[in-house]
């Protein structure tokens, strides 16, 4: 029997999902370990994205988190007394199920309510927009642990906030406060704690305004082009331009702006 969503959520002990006007809402729900990656967090993150890949009723996910905390990194406890093989292993896996929320063709806001240390971090950066409570913290403090971020950190943090500023964080291990984050990019939004939740639904609501298979190509556009060089880049965005001319959505968004009514989407 094919699963649905709420036979998927009873199945969960860390993460939390719900559905909440065609949105996922994926809380980290591990409160007394901070919300820390271990391995049946990141199980169960990877079946939930699984899952919101075949969902066609689903439009877009909210990342959040439980308590003090959006991730505090990954599980030390776990991750102590690893050798080289475990650790690559380790890696690899977190490395896949972030990917996997980076590549889903979906708008993924990360609503980062605290601490989002180490992998927490690296979390919320596979997501697209980030919106931070006043009360979040970023960092990469790996280096102090004697290893280096490895959940996507060196190579998303480099993208987003250019390699002199995620060389300075990596290095020096310091924490980041909203403003700071705002400031160099890592951040899209800073609100009030209590409006966090409210914001990112907002902002989500605004998106699914448009046109689903055009959110779905400019996404895809932008994180396979950024991997290019220009002019491969420019080409790809010509193809998948291309695609949207030819869906019904394009021809109903221009004509109901040249008849100035509200257009009526369909995603295909």
């Amino acid at each position: 029997m094919e699963k649905n969503i709420q036979v998927i959520a009873d199945e969960l002990k860390n993460v939390k999902v719900e559905i909440d006007n065609k949105v996922a809402i994926v809380t980290m729900a591990r409160p007394k370990a901070m919300n820390a990656l271990n391995n049946q967090t990141l199980d169960e993150l990877n079946k939930i994205f699984d899952y919101l890949k075949t969902d066609n009723n689903i439009l877009g996910v909210i990342i959040t988190g439980e308590g003090k905390a959006f991730v505090a990194g990954a599980d030390i406890s776990q991750m102590c007394g690893y050798n080289a093989e475990q650790g690559r292993n380790y890696a690899d896996y977190a490395q896949s199920v972030f990917n996997k929320i980076e590549n889903l063709e979906k708008p993924v806001i990360a609503a980062v309510n605290g601490y989002a240390l180490g992998g927490g971090c690296e979390l919320s950066m596979s997501c697209d927009i980030r919106i931070a409570s006043e009360k979040a913290v970023f960092g990469q403090p790996e280096v102090n642990l004697g290893v280096i971020p490895c959940f996507g950190g060196t190579q998303r943090l480099s993208r987003l906030v250019g390699t002199g500023i995620a060389k300075e964080l990596i290095y020096t291990a310091r924490n980041v406060k909203p403003d700071e984050a705002k400031a160099i990019g890592l951040v899209n939004k800073v609100v009030p704690a209590e409006d966090l939740l409210d914001e990112a639904k907002a902002m989500m609501a605004l998106i699914l305004t448009k046109a689903p298979m055009a959110v779905r190509y400019a996404k895809v556009a932008i994180n396979q082009g950024i991997n290019m060089d220009l002019v491969r880049g420019l080409e790809f965005e010509k193809d998948v331009c291309a695609l949207t001319f030819g869906s019904d959505d394009s021809k109903e968004g221009m004509t109901a702006f040249l008849e100035k009514r509200r257009a009526d989407f369909k995603n295909c």
